[in-house]
C-alpha cells in the first residue's frame, strides 16, 4: 500500500479511533446495566463474533445479504434499462415510486405468511429493498443519455446488444453505482429486520434475544459487528466503483481542469 493510501486511511479512521478511546475511558467504571464497560463488550465481541457465532449467526446473515443484494441489484439493472429505453414503459414510473415508498420492514409479516420463515423469505425481503434504488437510478441514467450518442450508434449500425453493452450501460453506470451504494445500506437494514421476526439465527436474532434477555454486552457486541459489516460493504462498493468508473472520474477531473483554466 502506498504512502498516500496510508495517509488517506489514517485521515478516515482518526475520528472513529478517538471516539472508541473516549468510550473506553468514560465507561471504565460503569455499573450501568444498559451501558457496560467497553472492555466487557469487546471481550464478548471477541468470544462470540470472532469464534462462537461465526458459523451459526454471522455467515447465514452474510449469505442472505449477498444473495438478496445480487438478486435485487440484477433485477433493478435489467428492469431499469428496459424502462429507460422505452418511453411507454416509463409511464409506470409513478406506480413504481409508490411501491418504493413502502418500507421493506412493513412487508415482513406478509412475506412470512406467504413464504414461511426460512432463508428464502429473508432473501426475498432483502431483494425487494435492494431493487428500488437500483431500478430507479438505472432508469434515470439510461433516460438521460445524450440523444446524439444514441443517434451516432444508430448511424454506425451497431447491433442492439453491442449498443447496450458498449454505449447504454457505460453511459448509465455512474447512476447505476449511485443506486448500488444506496442499496447496500438498505440491504443491511433489511437483513437485520428480516431476522427480527420468527427467526432462530442471524445477527438480528442475536440482537433481539440479547435485548429480551437483558444481555447488554451481547447486544452492543452485535451492534459493533453490524457497524463493521456496514463499513466493509461501503469500502468494497467504493473500490468496485473506482475500478469500474475510473474513466468517468478521469474525464470529470479533466473537464474540471479545463474549465478552471478557461476561467483563469
Amino acid at each position: 500500500m502506498s504512502a498516500l493510501r496510508w495517509r488517506g486511511l489514517a485521515l478516515e479512521l482518526w475520528l472513529p479511533a478517538l471516539l472508541v478511546l473516549l468510550w473506553w475511558l468514560s465507561s471504565r467504571g460503569s455499573t450501568s446495566l444498559y451501558f457496560p464497560p467497553l472492555a466487557q463488550i469487546l471481550d464478548r465481541f471477541a468470544s462470540d463474533w470472532l469464534f462462537a457465532r461465526v458459523g451459526s449467526d454471522l455467515l447465514p446473515s452474510l449469505r442472505n445479504l449477498a444473495a438478496g443484494f445480487a438478486i435485487g441489484a440484477g433485477l433493478g439493472v435489467a428492469l431499469g434499462v428496459a424502462l429507460g429505453l422505452s418511453p411507454l414503459a416509463r409511464l409506470a414510473l409513478p406506480l413504481l415510486e409508490v411501491m418504493r415508498a413502502v418500507p421493506v420492514i412493513a412487508l415482513i409479516p406478509l412475506v412470512i405468511m406467504l413464504m414461511g420463515t426460512g432463508d428464502g423469505e429473508k432473501i426475498a425481503i432483502i431483494a425487494f429493498g435492494t431493487l428500488w434504488p437500483v431500478l430507479l437510478n438505472t432508469t434515470e441514467g439510461v433516460r438521460t443519455i445524450d440523444p446524439t450518442l444514441r443517434d451516432a450508434t444508430a448511424t454506425m449500425g451497431l447491433r442492439k446488444r453491442d449498443t447496450l453493452m458498449r454505449v447504454v450501460l457505460p453511459a448509465a453506470s455512474p447512476q447505476i453505482f449511485a443506486g448500488l451504494r444506496l442499496a447496500v445500506s438498505i440491504a443491511l437494514v433489511a437483513t437485520v429486520g428480516s431476522e427480527l421476526f420468527a427467526s432462530t439465527r442471524g445477527i438480528g436474532y442475536v440482537i433481539l434475544s440479547a435485548t429480551q434477555g437483558w444481555d447488554m454486552p451481547q447486544m452492543w457486541a452485535a451492534l459493533i459487528m453490524l457497524g463493521i459489516i456496514g463499513y466493509a460493504l461501503n469500502g468494497l462498493m467504493s473500490l468496485a466503483e473506482r475500478r469500474a468508473l475510473g474513466w468517468h472520474h478521469s474525464h470529470a477531473a479533466s473537464g474540471f481542469d479545463s474549465s478552471h483554466r478557461r476561467e483563469r
